[in-house]
């Protein structure tokens, strides 16, 4: 499993758009052929910013299956222009990990 990191920092009053625009969005990347799961967290410190997280059953079913997909695109359009900057995205493998608490 690969996780994909990324923090959006979306433009001064925009949030309430984008995550509607997120919720529709979504389900694009909930389809694509690799996808696990994806988390989108609000931070509580800095407005506007926001953490995704997205796994990957590969790297390359992010990098080259979604992103060269015409589903990306929809995906695109939908979010990119919320940015401000644009994320730097990461990907990260597991090393150690513990199980959730009940």
């Amino acid at each position: 499993m690969i996780l994909e990191v990324a923090i959006l920092d979306v433009k001064p009053g925009q949030q309430g758009e984008f995550e509607a625009a997120f919720a529709q969005a979504q389900a694009i990347i909930s389809s694509m052929d690799g996808y696990i799961s994806y988390e989108l967290q609000k931070c509580l410190e800095v407005n506007g910013r926001y953490l995704l997280l997205v796994r990957w059953q590969t790297l390359e079913d992010h990098t080259e299956g979604f992103r060269s997909s015409p589903e990306y695109q929809e995906w695109k359009a939908l979010l990119h222009h919320f940015y401000d900057p644009f994320p730097i995205v990461e990907h990260y493998r597991p090393v150690l990990s513990s199980k959730e608490k009940s």
